[in-house]
């Protein structure tokens, strides 16, 4: 049923507690959803998509790295939004979030949206539907190949009937993207719910507890692509998919001997000497690439140095440097402050998941 009313004030809550162990070593010194994506922490994406869709007051729950994620995001006015840190003292299921931050939302219809997940469409057609038709709950969905890693939905003459975490026999295709939008009525879901297997308590089971208990939960299936960032090959994917994207920019020095083909950013102070990077390709602030070949969907964040190597599909974060290693680097996610060169022998190709600090000697 349509709303006559007038427009909804809403919240928005992002969660941000996770440890992210599918990203390890990545994550043993770096808050997952800050790991970036095509140059920009992908928290950031999801802070982004709220403000775009007209909300500005968010809460971002925020557990063992609550520190480094308030060092990142601030306060929120670089994107004109307020932002609150909602601690949570462990990881202990979506639906404990939600009760968590409650005295943040009080009785606000809110959006909550998981702080390692990537829509390109972002999510302002949700939240319009979520404004006009005004249910108790809204779940967007996608088709996936592989449902069983996911909470499933299933629909019946257009309606959620039942959902499963993970399934082991999936009866359904459609999995839970990291978003939903709620009344205060999912205090009362979550309260009511008890652990799963896992210890946690289940977005799932409190979105069942609503739909078995007579209120109103209506599905949008989402347009475009989703990512959950919550491994390294969907890392890698997600930035291929920004960085299709982009448009190229040339703020940095190129010199004569080199070239640059297709969609590059290159930032201010970057340098690229006797070297050809070819789009789409990001190269961040006064990153140096010599003699070097940079191949498509790479994004290289600031200070690093890149000396007579080739790399491809790859993400090299901050105060990174490649030396002289003999091979090309493909489909690799390298972390802060890694020094990799060459030794003696020069094998043909190498990958790598590297975190902070990590040092390399090849030979």
């Amino acid at each position: 049923m349509k709303s006559t009313g007038g427009k909804l004030y809403m919240k928005g809550l992002i969660l941000s507690g996770g440890k992210g162990t599918r990203l390890r070593p990545i994550t043993f010194t770096q808050a997952k959803q800050l790991v970036p994506v095509a140059n920009k922490p992908v928290l950031f994406y999801g802070i982004e998509a709220l403000k775009e869709a007209g909300i500005k007051d968010i809460g971002i729950v925020v557990g063992e790295t609550k520190e480094e994620i308030k060092k990142a995001a601030g306060d929120g006015r670089r994107w004109g939004v307020r932002l609150t840190y909602i601690e949570q003292e462990a990881p202990l299921g979506l639906a404990h979030a939600v009760l968590v931050a409650e005295d943040f939302l009080g009785k606000t219809p809110f959006v909550m949206y998981l702080g390692d997940n990537i829509l390109k469409s972002g999510i302002h057609s949700l939240v319009e539907k979520f404004q006009i038709y005004r249910p108790n709950a809204l779940i967007l969905l996608t088709e996936v190949p592989h449902p069983e890693r996911f909470g499933v939905a299933e629909l019946e003459n257009g309606r959620v009937v039942r959902l499963v975490e993970k399934p082991r026999q999936p009866r359904s295709n459609l999995a839970l993207v990291g978003v939903y939008m709620f009344d205060h009525h999912i205090f009362e879901a979550a309260r009511a719910i008890k652990p799963s297997w896992r210890n946690e308590l289940e977005i799932t089971d409190a979105i069942q507890y609503l739909v078995d208990h007579g209120y109103q939960v209506q599905p949008h299936i989402v347009s475009g692509w989703w990512k959950d960032t919550g491994k390294i090959e969907d890392v890698l994917e997600a930035n291929r998919l920004i960085l299709e994207s982009i448009e190229g920019r040339i703020e940095g020095e190129v010199d004569v001997e080199s070239r640059l083909n297709g969609q590059v950013v290159l930032e201010k102070g970057a340098r690229v000497i006797r070297s050809v990077v070819r789009g789409p390709a990001i190269i961040g602030e006064k990153t140096e690439i010599i003699d070097s070949y940079i191949g498509p969907f790479t994004s290289i964040q600031a200070n690093c140095r890149v000396i007579k190597t080739e790399i491809e599909h790859s993400i090299m974060l901050e105060g990174s440097q490649i030396i002289d290693i003999g091979g090309r680097i493909d489909e690799s996610l390298i972390g802060r402050e890694v020094r990799i060169y060459q030794g003696q022998a020069k094998p043909r190709v190498y990958r790598f998941v590297l975190g902070e600090k990590s040092e390399v000697g090849l030979k």
